[in-house]
């Protein structure tokens, strides 16, 4: 029995496949009082695409800020500062949502024969 995975080397495609998977399993925000500035599922993908850029949270920022494709994508009017995203993948990393949903967008490069 061989699984079929998807692959994708667009990153509008993964932060759409992201924020569908996230919509459907988080809640908008982390708490009533929150500001609300940004979804949990805009953070959640934009912590996938870091993984699939392979950067750094202040790295990720930048391609926010160069790539209004994905800004449009993610329904973003602002780019989260760095420790915003830094402070949701703490949170979603201790629910174990982080780690369980990026195993199925980010592909683990193969190891060498």
């Amino acid at each position: 029995m061989s699984t079929s995975r998807t692959t994708t080397k667009s990153p509008v495609a993964l932060v759409r496949m992201a924020l569908k998977v996230a919509r459907n399993s988080l809640e908008p925000y982390s708490s009533p009082r929150s500001r609300h500035d940004f979804t949990q599922p805009q953070l959640f993908a934009i912590l996938v695409l870091r993984r699939f850029f392979k950067t750094d949270y202040r790295g990720i920022m930048h391609y926010l800020h160069d790539f209004t494709d994905l800004r449009k994508t993610l329904r973003l009017t602002k780019v989260p500062h760095w420790t915003t995203l830094q402070k949701a993948e703490a949170r979603l990393l201790k629910k174990g949502l982080l780690t369980a949903c990026c195993s199925k967008f980010v592909r683990k490069p193969a190891a060498a024969a």
